[in-house]
């Protein structure tokens, strides 16, 4: 199928999309921030704005830029600062809401952290161009979908179709979607560098894999300097000209593509003094190793770009593919980079190219479509297509050196500024209990009773639950207010836990949960009851928000929550009206 007609059925599949969402109620009661389905209409494009213009709150984007600023300073904790500057970027339906550089872009002398003098330090600007790293990955699986989209390429093929001096050492049946989503087996690293020049990509090509293809997720940046070359090679068109001409150019990204012009040095951020190789404080050349010794252009890295640009690559994907009257990708492959391939690897999930549902950097952004990816020089973009949002942050956090730590409490604080600054309307009445951190709210004696006690309430739940980590919701009861013992939950709703539970977690539904309790209690006896959020030392979510408290036994109400709010006692717990 040509283009032409691709991107007759995408545009009415997007218009399609566009229709169920605006059928959607904004502001709808109980869900979080006006969630639409399908994407954004394609004729969005971003505009200035305030976040309260956009419906949000700015208190929480506030604080998390506070944190960012603080943190190109001298760090609590840390011996050095975490960046040597940042740029951050947030948007909302359309909508830029927030944009701050704070910092420097260039600030070091040598990788011991020797500063320059101050006259020759250099400011953060917002339109101060980064190597973005891995986010070239993302890129990379665009164009591959756009061959896609021609017809040029099958994603269930074997790479050894299109790159025949791949198909050695078992990686023969390798496919394209493996090399998309990294269950290739392929290994995860790679040392080109340290290889002459016309050994670089052959050595790739004769990897062995360690694993058999689609049994393993490993993260590896060889899949993606394959899938560089087959895109190269079925475009008929160096990588870097093919990301030139069929997603910058198009979407008016001026400032994105590989190796800047030393007409833009004075706006690029300097990363790394690097001695092995000997390159010295490296600034408008790529980092990575592996991409600097392949030309500056590769797959997996060698990409520059600015916190704006990225948001235009990301209003385009929001919108199905389609950006200022230009579509770059069909809204059924938009759709296929945040959809899940690896639901058989739990915490690897992956859309075709992008990463998803990352809570390690996208904190309250979290879901399953929730996409984006994360670079090695400190940038991170997050684009979550359930509240129409972008974040965008670009540090320089190996300048002068990548032995000085990570930057993922940056990338946390901003999309959990993000997610916090989304309005979630109360259940019911004007205002629910809300906890962004631990918190406990215990109710008034009630009774005495008839018997057992139901209890009921609704729960906005998006918190984290990450491998060994969990934060909860739990309810206890006691006749004495001393000694406290569990209540089973039973909650209904999307994404609600099967079954009683004792602790209530979960992310990226975005609804409320409707949740009930049965809370023993003998004739005549009085019974307290305590809501309790709890975390642990990992990621956070967004938060516990709850409404409509009410408990009763067979006779009589013993609570209610709507307007007995003066029975219940928080610590920790506001009240929240969105």
């Amino acid at each position: 199928m040509g283009r032409t007609v691709l991107i007759a059925v995408a545009l009415l599949s997007v218009t399609a999309l566009a229709g169920s969402a605006s059928a959607a109620p904004g502001g709808a009661a109980g869900h979080f921030d006006r969630p639409k389905s399908g994407f954004a209409p394609p004729g969005t494009r971003l505009l200035e704005g305030t976040p309260a213009g956009a419906g949000l709150d700015p208190a929480p984007i506030e604080a998390a830029q506070r944190q960012l600023d603080a943190w190109a300073g001298k760090t609590p904790g840390r011996e050095h600062p975490m960046y040597g500057g940042a740029v951050s970027l947030l948007t909302h339906d359309g909508i830029v809401v927030h944009r701050e550089a704070v910092g420097k872009q260039l600030r070091y002398a040598d990788g011991e952290g020797a500063e320059l003098p101050a006259g020759e330090q250099e400011p953060m600007r917002p339109d101060t161009i980064f190597d973005v790293a891995s986010i070239t990955k993302l890129f990379t699986s665009v164009a591959a979908l756009q061959l896609a989209d021609d017809g040029d390429l099958r994603l269930d093929e074997p790479v050894a179709r299109y790159l025949p001096e791949f198909g050695n050492h078992g990686k023969e049946a390798i496919t394209v979607r493996q090399l998309l989503t990294h269950t290739s087996g392929l290994p995860s690293i790679v040392q080109l560098w340290k290889l002459p020049p016309e050994q670089r990509i052959p050595h790739v090509m004769n990897l062995a894999p360690e694993h058999r293809p689609g049994t393993h997720y490993e993260y590896s940046d060889p899949n993606m300097i394959t899938l560089g070359v087959l895109v190269s090679r079925l475009a008929g068109e160096p990588l870097d000209r093919v990301v030139q001409q069929r997603i910058a150019e198009p979407l008016g990204m001026s400032d994105t593509g590989y190796h800047p012009p030393e007409s833009k040095l004075h706006r690029i951020a300097a990363t790394e003094f690097q001695a092995d190789p000997p390159r010295g404080m490296v600034r408008g050349e790529v980092h990575d190793e592996n991409a600097w010794a392949l030309g500056g252009v590769a797959g997996q890295a060698g990409i520059f770009s600015t916190a704006d640009d990225l948001a235009v690559l990301g209003q385009a994907l929001l919108n199905g593919g389609a950006y200022g009257g230009e579509r770059i990708l069909s809204a059924h492959r938009t759709d296929q980079l945040m959809t899940n391939f690896n639901g058989e690897f739990p915490g690897h999930s992956h859309g075709l190219g992008f990463e998803l549902d990352q809570r390690w950097y996208m904190a309250g952004l979290s879901g399953p479509r929730s996409a984006g990816h994360t670079g090695y020089t400190g940038t991170s973009l997050v684009i979550d297509p359930a509240s129409r949002s972008i974040a965008v942050l670009l540090t320089n956090r190996v300048h002068p050196s990548r032995s000085w730590g990570s930057n993922n409490p940056s990338r946390q604080a901003l999309a959990q500024g993000m997610a916090r600054a989304l309005a979630v309307p109360p259940r019911k009445g004007t205002a629910s209990w809300y906890a962004p951190a631990a918190a406990t709210m215990t109710t008034e004696p009630l009774g005495p009773a008839a018997g057992p006690i139901q209890l009921s309430f609704d729960a906005f739940v998006d918190t984290q639950q990450d491998g060994d980590g969990v934060d909860a919701l739990t309810v206890e009861s006691s006749a004495n207010g001393e000694d406290w013992r569990p209540v089973p939950l039973t909650a209904s709703g999307r994404g609600a836990p099967e079954g009683p539970q004792e602790k209530l977690a979960g992310a990226g539904h975005r609804a409320w949960w409707k949740v009930r309790a049965e809370v023993p209690a003998e004739p005549g006896e009085r019974v307290r009851l305590r809501m309790r959020y709890s975390l642990d030392e990992n990621y956070e979510g967004r938060g516990v928000n709850l409404d409509a408290i009410r408990a009763a036994d067979r006779q009589r109400t013993l609570l209610d929550g709507e307007v007995e709010a003066d029975r219940l006692h928080p610590d920790g717990w506001h009240e929240a009206t969105r």
